[in-house]
């Protein structure tokens, strides 16, 4: 059995293959989306249940209101987010996530652990490149 490296290599060399043509390559298209600054950070908050707008702009303080509309709708749009509103004067809006959006939660802990583990390595890295240059 190949080992995880081998295996992206391997995917990498069929990305290749497609040209990184983003229409055929799902990683490529679908990281463009969610591999913001912003969607993994709502997808993650979003996790713990549904959220009214001012919760979510409460949650991640540094976007801004037009920033968190922007990626909601992305991410509505590709299917991990529902939009719920409410017909109260004035409307209530919930987001939730969608199946798919619960689906990814997997492989999204998976990155978030990785990076907790690794992150003071990652830190370490870069200061010692900023002592040499």
């Amino acid at each position: 059995m190949r080992d995880a490296a081998e295996a992206l290599g391997a995917k990498f060399q069929a990305w290749q293959a497609a040209a990184f043509d983003e229409t055929r390559c799902p990683v490529r298209n679908l990281l463009d989306r969610i591999g913001d600054r912003w969607s993994t950070l709502l997808l993650a908050n979003l996790a713990s249940g549904p959220q009214r707008f001012s919760a979510l702009a409460r949650a991640v303080p540094d976007i801004s209101k037009r920033m968190l509309t922007q990626t909601l709708r992305t991410l509505e749009t590709d299917g991990f987010v529902h939009r719920d509103v409410q017909p109260t004067v004035p409307p209530s809006v919930t987001y939730s996530l969608t199946p798919l959006g619960r689906s990814f939660a997997t492989p999204l802990l998976g990155l978030v652990e990785w990076a907790e583990a690794n992150f003071a390595d990652v830190c370490a890295a870069r200061a010692r490149m900023a002592e040499a240059a």
